[in-house]
């Protein structure tokens, strides 16, 4: 337990130390792919939250995501890719091969999903090669390029606000 917060704190470091290299992405009216990061250990309606985006016209095959778990269970079998800390070395660099192919993949969104500051999440957003990046309002500023200021388990209401911004734009 004690040697988490000792890895968080040196992930916190090497993350305070990229945010620093901010790169000004462009926003392209269509959008095709989505990268979903989303944080289960507070959130359970992952399935829901694709459905909402498929609802809005994005193509199931088109949308990848990939979950998080504060508690992750090596025995446990996950419906989607699932991470947890023990994938994250001290320095930062990833272990796992999908959560290295998702932050490679250019999606023309990258949806981060969580709410609360977790050093983890917020390097994985930061070294995202996504074109876009969206998150919520309580999430560092430097992350994400729109915020959106909702409940995270209002999932409904933060795909309807997402998609009401992105139509706005075209």
């Amino acid at each position: 337990m004690f040697l988490n917060y000792i890895k968080e704190f040196f992930v916190k470091k090497t993350l305070n130390k990229n945010l620093n290299n901010f790169k000004n992405e462009v926003f392209t009216s269509n959008i095709q792919t989505i990268g979903l990061l989303i944080d289960e250990s507070g959130f359970g309606h992952s399935k829901e939250l694709v459905n909402e985006l498929i609802l809005q016209g994005i193509a199931p095959q088109n949308i990848k995501v990939v979950a998080y778990r504060s508690k992750f269970k090596e025995k446990e079998t996950y419906l989607i890719p699932t991470f947890g800390s023990k994938h994250i070395k001290w320095s930062g660099e990833i272990t796992e091969v999908f959560l290295n192919e998702f932050i490679t993949v250019e999606f023309d969104l990258l949806i981060s999903y969580y709410d609360i500051e977790n050093a983890i999440l917020m390097m994985i957003t930061n070294q995202s090669k996504a074109r876009f990046k969206v998150g919520f309002a309580s999430v560092d500023k430097r992350l994400n390029r729109w915020m959106i200021d909702t409940a995270l388990q209002n999932y409904k209401l933060f795909a309807f606000e997402l998609f009401k911004y992105l139509k706005s734009i075209k």
